[in-house]
């Protein structure tokens, strides 16, 4: 009789847990699910983040990509069409724009001369003033129409960039006939490398010319050194804004 009570009392209690056994698999299965969602997310993570770092090596190691990073860090309140430009392949071109001007730069006879760089999204190309003009005049060098027309070539091959022809000169002060001050010399400079640029076939509504004399100096002018390369013209180049 004892036994009997007995085996029918554990009978009843296994009958009443066998929920415990769903209950337990349904438990491992969400695990199991989360643990797989957690693997996912981070190897993608981490796939983005080693894609991104191999890109930064080779920015660093060739300068030729420079710039490369600048186009894929795009602002989180950037223009929608900055985004559709890279789906298009748009930024090829400034790439491409950017090495074609880079080469030209880095040749024998121009690697002191010329230097190039990307900034805000626009191709800055910066010509030493020494090779253009004399100082305190405004007379293109004859040296000058060499670095311009192989400049020039390049440019016609991109019609699709504005052509903005900033002057500058160093804080030395000038007081001509001519010139009254830097404003002057730094304008007119710009202007007659507008002039020479149109008289060879780029079209006057890609260019601009603005004179800024010594007020935006890329180095401090505290030497000579320094004075004879913030007195310079640059070209800066930016992609025409698409018409609506």
């Amino acid at each position: 009789m004892r036994d009997n009570t007995y085996n029918n009392t554990f009978i009843t209690y296994d009958d009443d847990a066998t929920w415990l056994v769903t209950y337990a698999d349904l438990m491992t299965i969400l695990l199991v699910f989360f643990i797989l969602l957690y693997t996912l997310s981070f190897f993608e993570k981490e796939k983005y983040r080693h894609a991104v770092e191999t890109i930064k090596v080779q920015v660093e190691e060739n300068e030729n990509l420079i710039g490369l990073m600048e186009l894929m860090e795009i602002p989180e309140t950037a223009d929608t069409r900055i985004t559709i430009e890279n789906i298009t392949g748009l930024h090829s071109r400034e790439k491409s724009l950017f090495e074609n001007i880079t080469k030209f730069a880095r040749t024998n006879k121009q690697k002191q001369n010329i230097s190039t760089r990307i900034l805000d999204g626009k191709i800055i190309v910066s010509v030493n003033g020494k090779a253009l003009f004399n100082s305190g005049s405004a007379a293109l060098n004859p040296t000058a129409t060499s670095i311009f027309d192989e400049i020039i070539q390049i440019l016609y091959d991109y019609p699709e960039y504005n052509i903005n022809i900033k002057g500058h000169t160093d804080n030395i002060p000038i007081s001509t006939e001519f010139f009254p001050s830097n404003w002057e010399l730094s304008a007119i400079r710009a202007t007659t490398v507008l002039k020479y640029l149109i008289s060879k076939g780029i079209s006057p509504q890609r260019l601009t010319a603005t004179g800024y004399g010594d007020v935006m100096p890329l180095l401090p002018n505290t030497s000579e050194e320094n004075k004879a390369l913030n007195r310079r013209v640059e070209f800066v180049l930016e992609k025409k804004e698409p018409r609506n």
